[in-house]
């Protein structure tokens, strides 16, 4: 009886708490007509068309005498957009913060390269599919913790399973450069003032020991040492460092070091002190993810709309950028990642240019341009239509959304809670 119970509470659970399922691949082709289209290359087209056969863009011009498509939909005042790539997410490795079971963002341990978020993604997370009627249809799920979490790799918003949502598999290597300072623990009565961090210098020497260690060691070697495996990538080329990084020193130290043992494709996370070192990451080929802008100054005397204006700094230093979605409730909060873009906009951006944060330079940064990031013929058919402003949360209301040129669900626990009170106080 006891086995029984147990069953039927796990067919519950998956049957009230599982996602929707998936779309099925594309088998008709589309073409909207019409619309304003924001191609996520700082260009818009006007009364013009999209149109997409077997998950690829094949058709992005005037709405006049197209090619011949199964379905043609009008969008008269309706807007196209890529579909937005959030970076440096944790998307489908935590369900609920309180429930240690669901949460797979961290492992014990300092140096973890080998741990793969990939193989941990919950292609059924509830937290995933609210993502999608904000027009986040892409992420980058990386790993946290320790001095190395582990390696990201970059996943679409709707599959069966991790496999099946996998774009680009096991990319980039995460490290956290020690800080060079920290504060004392207000809540034990400790001096919550800025203080040298005494272990900053044994800290780094452990890291480069490792890393080094690393470089030179022998892949046919047996056993085999999984940490050192997996960072093999870096050293070859065929992965991303990603330095997380915020104050000034960390930057510099983190960025001289790794360029000096011979990595190239390196990209800052955070930077919050970025805008400092401006000629330097320029002339070291830095793009940096950006903190999100929703948050508190980092010192008492720091401008309180800096953090609003890094993007602006950095971009008209020609540095490419993209956004961190990471912080307080990063996984719920990474639906605003559009209006993240649009507060950017807000404080000196072009709003197209705004755009490119969350579409095309992403895609750069994550090496996918090929396939994804702007509305260009020859790639994937991942993009919605919108009512109106994208990046403003009054406006962005999507009707149509396509992964692959699949249509998918728009619909939530959240629009299904929406939906009925809104009707229950209709009906007063």
């Amino acid at each position: 009886m006891k086995k029984l119970i147990n069953l039927l509470s796990v067919f519950f659970l998956v049957s009230v708490y599982g996602q929707q399922t998936p779309a099925s691949k594309q088998n008709r082709s589309i073409l909207f007509i019409n619309a304003t289209v924001h191609t996520g290359e700082g260009i818009v087209l006007y009364k013009s068309a999209v149109g997409f056969e077997n998950g690829k863009i094949t058709y992005v011009g005037n709405s006049e005498n197209p090619p011949a498509f199964d379905e043609v939909i009008d969008a008269t005042d309706k807007h196209i957009y890529p579909g937005f790539i959030a970076t440096n997410s944790t998307l489908g490795l935590v369900e609920v913060d309180a429930v240690r079971a669901t949460s797979d963002v961290d492992e014990l341990g300092d140096f973890l390269p080998h741990v793969r978020t990939a193989i941990a993604y919950d292609a059924e997370s509830k937290i995933v599919e609210s993502m999608r009627p904000n027009g986040v249809l892409v992420a980058q799920v990386a790993p946290r913790g320790g001095r190395i979490s582990g390696s990201s790799s970059v996943m679409q918003m709707d599959a069966w399973n991790w496999e099946d949502a996998i774009i680009k598999e096991d990319e980039g290597i995460h490290l956290n450069w020690p800080r060079p300072y920290s504060r004392g623990r207000y809540w034990l009565g400790e001096d919550p003032s800025l203080k040298v961090n005494k272990n900053y210098l044994s800290n780094i020497q452990k890291l480069k020991t490792f890393i080094e260690n690393a470089k030179v060691y022998d892949p046919k070697q047996n056993p085999v040492h999984l940490p050192y495996q997996a960072m093999k990538g870096l050293f070859e080329g065929s992965k991303t460092i990603y330095l997380h990084a915020t104050d000034e020193k960390q930057i510099v130290d983190g960025i001289s070091y790794l360029k000096k043992i011979g990595l190239n494709s390196i990209v800052l996370v955070g930077g919050n002190d970025s805008p400092k070192h401006i000629k330097f990451l320029k002339e070291n080929n830095i793009a940096v993810i950006v903190s999100r802008p929703h948050r508190l100054p980092d010192s008492e005397d720091e401008d309180p709309k800096q953090s609003f204006k890094l993007a602006s700094q950095l971009i008209d230093a020609g540095v490419l950028i993209s956004i961190d979605v990471s912080g307080r409730m990063e996984r719920m909060y990474t639906r605003n990642l559009p209006f993240y873009a649009g507060s950017f906009a807000a404080h000196g951006i072009d709003k197209e240019v705004a755009l490119q944060l969350i579409t095309l330079n992403p895609a750069k940064i994550l090496g996918i341009e090929d396939r994804l990031g702007s509305i260009t013929k020859g790639k994937d058919a991942t993009l919605f239509i919108c009512e109106g402003d994208a990046l403003d949360m009054r406006t962005n209301i999507i009707h149509h959304a396509f992964i692959g040129g699949r249509e998918i669900s728009l619909e939530t626990h959240q629009t299904e809670l929406w939906k009925r009170y809104s009707n229950k106080y209709k009906s007063k």
